[in-house]
């Protein structure tokens, strides 16, 4: 890898990005708005913040990654991949490039969705408001690497949106939102294991009703770092230098 090919990867995404205002618009300000809704929907202030932790987490990991894919696709679709490639640049250069830009962008996303529900809508959690947001953090760039890995076996933009309920919607029906995991079928509790989203509503539950910073809440944060790894590892290795 080469930190300079890598950044001015970074720069070229920000660059596009800032000619497309509506997109950056709706991408910081949808999971604000969902905030919003959930709570007046809600309209109780102790059962959203009850809910609204781990919320925090899974809009800003569905958004980005259906963003994610959708935009990397498009790069892919238009010949820009295949014309970077034939350049001297590696594969994880383009893929942590494209990770930094939109992970910069889910920063963004998550402290004003965050600072938000915290002022505004009156979330009230017992541990760390800077846990709470690396937390979040970190879940929203692990959407951000599933979209860029998924990305390379989507070959239109309708095909990438239909990943989203196969690599999204189950982690969100298993991740203990709605019935806890332990409640859950052996076959159904194991399959929630191995899904990230499980530990990040685990970590982020903890940081609703506890002060405290445990060894299982680090092992969560880093099972979610890790995953997100994983996945743009995996994205570097099916990483094609020609589109089809």
């Amino acid at each position: 890898m080469s930190a300079a090919i890598t950044f001015a990867t970074t720069r070229r995404i920000l660059t596009q990005l800032r000619h497309d205002p509506r997109t950056v618009a709706l991408m910081i300000g949808a999971p604000s708005l969902l905030m919003i809704l959930l709570r007046y929907v809600l309209n109780s202030e102790q059962r959203f913040s009850a809910l609204a932790p781990a919320l925090l987490g899974i809009f800003p990991f569905t958004i980005m990654f259906l963003l994610t894919s959708i935009t990397t696709l498009r790069e892919r679709t238009t010949g820009t991949f295949e014309r970077l490639m034939t350049l001297p640049i590696g594969k994880l250069d383009l893929l942590f490039g494209y990770a930094l830009a939109f992970g910069l962008l889910a920063a963004l996303q998550v402290f004003v969705a965050s600072g938000i529900s915290l002022t505004w809508l009156g979330l009230d959690i017992a541990g760390s408001v800077w846990t709470l947001l690396l937390i979040v953090l970190v879940d929203a760039l692990l959407g951000t690497a599933l979209g860029l890995f998924v990305s390379a076996f989507a070959r239109t933009e309708f095909q990438a949106i239909q990943f989203l309920p196969v690599f999204v919607l189950p982690q969100f029906l298993l991740c203990g939102l709605i019935a806890p995991r332990g409640s859950m079928g052996w076959v159904l509790n194991a399959i929630s294991d191995v899904l990230p989203l499980s530990y990040a509503v685990d970590a982020l539950t903890h940081v609703t009703r506890s002060a405290t910073i445990d060894g299982t809440l680090v092992r969560n944060v880093a099972i979610i770092a890790g995953c997100a790894v994983l996945a743009l590892l995996l994205g570097a290795a099916t990483l094609r230098r020609r589109t089809p």
